[in-house]
């Protein structure tokens, strides 16, 4: 495994995050493995040299949350791992349930130390931006947990740039901790992030952690147009058949499998290593199998060459803007 810092910090990350949407209880989502089978994947993740978890407290209603913290308290000391939760959507009912009031801020980092079992977080992400809070309560708010030891480092999720250098810069003016890290949606199929916050996060020193690198399984190349019976997660998941569905979508997802045969690889190696090289910090993996983990980190030592990327990169076409939305993917990431 390699590291990096996250950003311009001085935190260090494995190059690849796990991501932990995955683990849980399956009567949240179908496909999501319960504590057992979670725990061996969290365990061989750690084995493979992985240091960094991304989970949410919206994951099975905060399950996934002490699914992760109980792993980790049995498998790894507590200051050797480096801990993300997410906070935004609602995991039970209330008028004060959902988005980035000062009030659910500060409920919902107490719920999720407790469920992680942890003193503090080290990453607590906003996992999506509200427009129905003011943006200095919010930041004040993320501030103030910082202040108080809850939280050590703060990331952003899923937003426009000009909401990303908003936040910075009212940060900065204020003095209030800033954002080091974006968590986006970005792929070999999805890559509008070139235009404004890739460049954005390189100038502001933020790290970029992408939800998504494999574009939902699709990159693996086991999806057709209009099929999406290969697995339980791909018949039940609405959201991805949103984000991918054009035929150019299903042509770059061969090219990739056509690439990993040629290399003798898997093609989520190829969709992989095509996205460490575009200057990302650690792509977030999330896998429900041991081998999709381990097929996973061998991408960290899998160098394309530029044939090869000009040849996954031409037949890309404009998207509109996906994956940012508040409502429309409650239900997905």
């Amino acid at each position: 495994m390699q590291y990096t810092s996250l950003g311009t910090s001085g935190l260090r990350v494995s190059r690849l995050c796990l991501g932990c949407m995955g683990f849980g209880t399956p009567a949240w989502r179908e496909w999501v493995l319960a504590d057992e089978p979670s725990r061996v994947i969290i365990k061989r993740a750690l084995e493979l040299g992985i240091n960094f978890f991304d989970t949410a407290d919206f994951y099975s209603a905060g399950e996934g949350e002490a699914v992760l913290g109980r792993a980790l308290r049995d498998f790894a000391s507590r200051d050797q791992v480096i801990i993300a939760t997410k906070v935004f959507y609602s995991t039970r009912a209330g008028v004060n349930e959902r988005g980035l009031s000062r009030k659910h801020i500060l409920d919902a980092v107490d719920r999720s130390l407790r469920a992680l079992g942890t003193d503090y977080i080290d990453l607590y992400q906003i996992h999506r931006w509200d427009a129905s809070t003011p943006l200095d309560e919010t930041l004040r708010a993320l501030d103030d947990i910082v202040r108080a030891g809850k939280v050590r480092y703060l990331g952003a999720s899923s937003g426009y740039a000009w909401e990303l250098a908003q936040a910075l810069a009212m940060a900065d003016h204020r003095g209030w901790t800033r954002f080091i890290s974006m968590q986006n949606h970005y792929n070999l199929l999805y890559r509008e992030e070139e235009r404004e916050m890739l460049p954005l996060c390189r100038k502001e020193g933020i790290g970029v952690i992408p939800w998504s690198p494999l574009a939902r399984g699709v990159l693996a190349g086991n999806r057709k147009p209009g099929d999406w019976s290969a697995t339980s997660r791909a018949r039940t998941d609405d959201f991805a058949q949103h984000l991918y569905s054009t035929p150019g979508d299903f042509a770059i997802a061969d090219r990739c499998v056509e690439v990993a045969a040629k290399r003798g690889v898997p093609p989520p190696q190829v969709a992989l290593a095509w996205l460490l090289a575009r200057g990302v910090t650690a792509p977030i993996v999330g896998t429900t199998k041991l081998e999709q983990l381990e097929q996973a980190v061998g991408a960290v030592d899998l160098t394309l060459e530029a044939s090869e990327v000009g040849y996954l990169e031409e037949l890309y076409e404009p998207h509109p803007v996906l994956g940012i939305e508040g409502a429309k993917d409650s239900k997905a990431k």
